[in-house]
């Protein structure tokens, strides 16, 4: 071997300086085209959105559900356990079906999650952030921030949250006071360490709709709450695909729009896939809305995304 002088021992070291500092520590895995910066391979948990139960809840979004007969009915302690029962890692626990709002109920629901072996993905809110301004948009502010204290104490890492829609509004002066609304609410929420995930629902059902607005709030505590029902364009495994890297909790449905009006089967491998090319890591978390019982349902899908998900 020839003798290398200092000069290019320099040059040597100074070109494998570089060569480690543009190579990740993810075994060579390419870096993440979205704002979320993820190490290794993807790694992809399943949980199960309560809203999959939504007419077994005794109480929806504070009023008694008279779709909760008693020979069905679920509180959300007996929901945790279901999850539990069947495989899932986490457990979505969607604001809506809280029996009660009280700190102590947030707590026995974080105890009792954890004693059963569960993390709690997430949970869900039905804010409006598209009224004009005044005291109704005020108020919208105010109730997402008061749930960010509260998945705070409950132990949720991510709080799902909605545009809105409006009738009193042009859809493009709407979406300029959601973005400004979702600034304020994203630096209440850093504070607490609490991600929002704006889902794509209402106004905002494309990825053309839904990625100007979550890059224009242009916040490390705002991502997506990547629904994959929820797309109304002609291709929605497109769609999903471009928001992917700004995701930070994801949904699964069984069902995609069709381009038009109606619904088709929707392809959960193909949507796997998507999230493992896309280098996702975090939750998939199953929300049933399709016709059958979801106690008849539930499990076999459950048990089917078991398999998808560790492949």
């Amino acid at each position: 071997m020839k003798n290398v002088t200092r000069r290019t021992f320099l040059q040597l070291a100074g070109a494998a300086a570089v060569a480690a500092a543009a190579t990740p520590l993810s075994l060579g895995a390419p870096p993440s085209p979205g704002p979320f910066r993820r190490a290794g391979r993807p790694r992809l948990r399943l949980s199960l959105a309560a809203y999959s139960f939504r007419e077994f809840f005794p109480v929806n979004r504070g009023r008694p559900n008279p779709k909760a007969t008693p020979d069905r009915a679920m509180d959300m302690f007996g929901f945790i356990d279901y999850c539990a029962a069947h495989g899932c890692e986490g457990t979505e626990l969607t604001s809506y079906f809280f029996a009660k709002e009280s700190d102590d109920y947030l707590l026995e629901l974080r105890r009792h999650a954890f004693l059963s072996g569960i993390a709690i993905s997430g949970t869900a809110i039905g804010n409006n952030f598209s009224h004009p301004r005044g005291p109704k948009r005020d108020e919208q502010i105010a109730f997402t921030k008061q749930w960010i204290d509260r998945a705070a104490l409950l132990g949720a890492p991510h709080i799902r949250v909605f545009a809105g829609v409006t009738r009193e509004l042009e859809r493009a002066e709407a979406d300029k006071l959601v973005i400004s609304a979702l600034e304020e609410c994203c630096d209440y929420a850093g504070k607490k360490g609490i991600f929002l995930g704006l889902e794509n629902h209402d106004s905002i059902g494309s990825a053309d709709a839904l990625l100007p607005m979550v890059k224009a709030v242009n916040s490390p505590w705002l991502g997506i709450n990547l629904d994959s029902g929820n797309f109304r364009t002609s291709d929605p495994y497109q769609d999903f695909a471009r928001c992917v890297p700004y995701s930070i909790n994801v949904q699964f449905k069984t069902e995609v729009h069709d381009g038009a009006d109606g619904k088709k089967p929707a392809d959960l491998k193909r949507f796997t896939r998507i999230l493992r090319d896309g280098g996702y890591q975090g939750w998939v978390a199953l929300e049933y809305e399709a016709a059958e019982d979801p106690k008849q349902a539930v499990p076999r899908l459950l048990q089917e995304l078991n398999g998808i998900l560790a492949g």
